[in-house]
């Protein structure tokens, strides 16, 4: 039954390519789903949970998240110093988690559910328990939990009539999964009864409740209620209708019973929240075909207005909060046969709720509801427009419903502190100390990356499973590569315009994903330009900055203003070692372009990783290509690394070959061809990465600037390299060019962020080895943990400083620069 499933999921995503195409095109977002769902989690976000004994979360989409939320902060105050982790599946579910749940460590998007996809997380991630919510039941997910001893307990479970009859078809497998769960904390006694018909030990099934009536993000006071409704054009409303998660042909009913509604209430004004955000140009056009003005809540965010009949909420995550302006509320997905959705939210908010007869997903709450004359049943157009009108015509009546609601949310609190408890005792049953397998990072532990680069370059024997995998890379390579080549026509033929700044803009970046030295470069070329008298700035995106806004200024040029952690490391390190160049981050390059002309004055803007931005007009693009990795396999993302196709290398004005000095015989000749059969016009440069000396780690982190050993002082020492970079190979090569003896090299995957652990683990293995310093690079340096950094008598850890050199074809790039570069504004005067 095992391999059955396995096929079907593996016929299923191949089916659904070309819908998967459609979606990356209309859905942003969505290839970043694509590629975490496929293993290519981030490490920001693995490194805060993996080997940690953290609680694993699974929340499939916005419902799921909405009944997280109470459990996520129940879950922080039982255990204060654990990590959590959240997986979600959607999109909408992915943004909705990182609005409303603030106490989680880390949110990823959960892998498909493939046998190797579904082990290679569990055996990075490492969790004490796994928590599926509602009906979160994933085979391969649970194998894997049984093989590395996973602890599996599920939250608000949910049973629904329709999915007892599809599990009972699983056979072999719903035993393997339910006899995989520890715990069943189930929502009702139905659901209760549900999963024991479908095989759960009784003794092993509890009930708490429904984790949505303890949800508090929705929590609106009278202030800001004023402000929402001010915002939506709506203070000139006599009253409010909302009709929340409607599908496909429910608008009809609704807007019908709407036009009723206003022969009688003329001034009543209606929210309509479609399900899918994709559907909102689809509303709006059946709101016209009514005669109806609509307006899309986006565009009241930017203008004010009240003109409009109907207002389309076309945002996420904002429903729950907008309840809480209608006077009377319609659930959707009701009048036709979806199931219903969650009544809870406008509940919470004390609403008189009408729905359609169509609840059955949501069989217990709405039988609750229903029961306590806290909800209106309807069943066609007619009954609806009857229901709208009665409740406006009879205050008394709605305001009945309104206390009926809120009696029934407050009676019903408290599932999320009994899930809580729980939890605490299933882990306290099972061991504070579970028997996991320790994650070492000095070990060669093979992950899901790993394997996918061994496997695109033939280091790896290729098993059916391979071929396939390899196959479904190659599609999804395909539908990159076009969507790459179509974004970029759009630019080349201005349907999608560039955005100009009052400077010369200089872009440095790469064709591939990895260390190719761009950042070192950027430096060296603010250094080198400014000195010929310019005043210069770097803009750079902000890679895993925790700063967020449109402009954030790591360095005016005279001090740094912002740490490591807010700034992103690569940031931080050009602040730091260009005390007289201004740095900036943020996405839009245009704007923070724009502040650093207006506030530095700026004549010259680098642009660092901005061979892709091509949002902002530039005056030169300098590429860059590794002389060692050279162009990997061949393939762009993510069959390989390559960013775009090698017929952009086009676009680059100067072709910048880094760490010429370390690559293999033939290699740079081998680039050159390659870059004349794309390229006719680039100046092609050659650069190395010279090292200049050694810095203790206290010293460095202590002052601007690098100084300390001399470069040959570290020659015939024994060091440990240490790195979490792109391309430790090339620090290790440097290091023995100059002498040094490795005696083990510790490579750790790229932005990792180091604990303390790992660190004084490195330093263990340092004293065994009979190493006299441990050797990283300034890149590790900023990440490095400070009470290491702070300990007395420890073994010295010495930052290598890099330089790039400009080698041959120097002269022409200088005279190039000194050719093209506008006039400086000190030369002027």
């Amino acid at each position: 039954m095992q391999i059955l499933y396995d096929v079907v999921v593996v016929l299923l995503i191949i089916i659904l390519m070309p819908y998967f195409f459609v979606r990356l095109i209309r859905e942003k977002g969505f290839w970043r789903r694509i590629k975490q769902s496929f293993g290519f989690l981030p490490k920001h976000a693995l490194d805060k949970v993996a080997g940690k004994n953290c609680i694993w979360v699974h929340a499939a989409s916005v419902g799921e998240i909405v009944a997280t939320s109470p459990l996520i902060r129940e879950f922080r105050r039982e255990f204060p110093h654990t990590p959590i982790l959240i997986s979600v599946v959607t999109c909408s579910g992915y943004t909705m988690a990182n609005r409303i749940i603030k106490d989680a460590d880390s949110i990823i998007y959960f892998p498909l559910d493939l046998p190797f996809l579904a082990a290679n997380t569990v055996k990075k991630i490492r969790p004490r328990i796994f928590l599926p919510v509602e009906t979160e039941l994933w085979p391969n997910l649970l194998k894997a939990a049984r093989k590395y001893n996973v602890a599996v307990m599920m939250v608000n479970g949910r049973i629904s009539d329709k999915s007892v009859k599809r599990y009972q078809y699983m056979f072999s497998l719903l035993t393997d999964m339910i006899g995989t769960v520890n715990k069943f904390a189930m929502q009702s006694d139905i659901d209760a009864s549900y999963i024991m018909r479908l095989g759960a030990d009784p003794k092993l099934v509890a009930v708490t409740g429904n984790t949505k009536f303890d949800q508090t993000y929705t929590n609106v006071s009278s202030k800001e209620k004023q402000i929402l409704i001010d915002e939506m054009g709506l203070s000139r409303a006599s009253g409010i209708v909302i009709a929340g998660s409607t599908h496909k042909g429910e608008e009809k009913f609704v807007l019908d019973a709407f036009a009723g509604l206003r022969q009688e209430f003329p001034d009543v004004k209606l929210i309509i929240a479609p399900r899918k955000i994709l559907r909102k140009d689809d509303v709006r056009t059946i709101c016209e075909q009514h005669g109806l003005k609509t307006a899309f809540r986006t565009e009241l965010k930017n203008r004010k207005s009240s003109e409009h009949d109907v207002l389309i909420l076309d945002t996420i995550g904002e429903l729950g909060r907008i309840y809480s302006v209608g006077d009377v509320i319609y659930v959707g997905g009701s009048l036709v046969p979806h199931g219903g959705h969650n009544i809870l939210e406008p509940a919470a908010h004390g609403k008189a709720i009408i729905v359609g007869r169509n609840m059955f997903n949501f069989k217990d709450t709405y039988m609750l509801f229903k029961n306590n004359n806290a909800c209106i049943t309807v069943k066609n157009t007619a009954e609806l427009t009857r229901a709208m009108i009665d409740l406006f015509r009879q205050p008394e009546l709605r305001h009945d419903m309104e206390a009926a609601s809120l009696k029934i949310i407050h009676d019903n609190q408290g599932a999320s502190r009994r899930s809580a408890v729980i939890l605490r005792e299933v882990l306290t049953e099972l061991g504070d100390n579970p028997k996991m397998v320790a994650i070492q990072s000095t070990e060669a532990i093979e992950n899901f990356q790993t394997y996918l680069f061994e496997l695109a370059h033939g280091k790896r024997k290729k098993t059916f499973f391979g071929y396939l995998l390899l196959f479904i890379l190659q599609i999804f390579s395909f539908i990159y590569e076009k969507l790459v080549n179509f974004k970029l026509w759009l630019y080349r033929c201005n349907f999608l315009r560039q955005k100009k700044i009052d400077c010369y803009v200089i872009s440095i970046g790469n064709i591939t994903v990895g260390g190719t030295g761009k950042t070192p470069t950027s430096q060296r070329l603010a250094k080198e330009i400014s000195g010929m008298g310019y005043k210069v700035a770097i803009l750079n995106r902000g890679y895993r900055a925790k700063w967020r806004g449109d402009v954030g200024v790591v360095s005016n040029g005279k001090k740094l203003l912002m740490t490591a952690a807010q700034a992103g490391d690569e940031a931080y390190l050009l602040a730091k070692n260009l005390p007289d160049v201004p740095v900036l981050i943020g996405a839009d390059r245009s704007l923070t372009g724009r502040y650093a002309i207006e506030n530095f004055g700026i004549e010259i803007a680098i642009l660092d990783d901005g061979y892709q931005h091509w949002q902002l007009k530039r005056d030169l693009d300098i590429l860059l290509v590794d002389s060692i990795n050279i162009f990997d396999n061949g393939y762009v993302l993510p069959r390989g690394t390559l960013r775009e196709s090698l017929t952009h290398l086009d676009r680059a004005d100067i072709c910048l070959l880094t760490k010429v000095d370390q690559a293999a015989p033939h290699s740079c000749e081998y680039i050159r061809n390659t870059l004349a059969q794309n390229n006719n016009h680039a100046l092609v440069v050659e650069s190395i990465h010279n090292p200049r000396g050694f810095v203790e780690i206290g010293d460095w982190l202590a002052n601007i600037g690098c100084s300390g050993k001399e470069v040959t002082e570290l020659a015939g020492a024994k060091i440990i390299a240490v790195s979490a970079i792109g391309n430790p190979a090339s620090l290790e090569q440097t290091l023995q060019s100059i002498g040094a003896v490795i005696v083990e090299s510790i490579r750790f995957p790229d932005h990792h962020d180091y604990t303390s652990a790992e660190i004084t683990e490195v330093m263990e293995q340092a004293k065994k080895r009979g190493a006299e310093a441990i050797v990283i690079t300034d890149k590790d340096a900023v990440k490095f943990p400070r009470e290491i950094v702070e300990q007395k008598r420890r073994i010295p850890i010495y930052i290598i400083c890099i330089e790039i050199r400009f080698k041959k074809g120097a002269e022409e790039f200088e005279k190039y620069l000194r050719n093209h570069l506008p006039p400086a504004k000190k030369a002027k005067s």
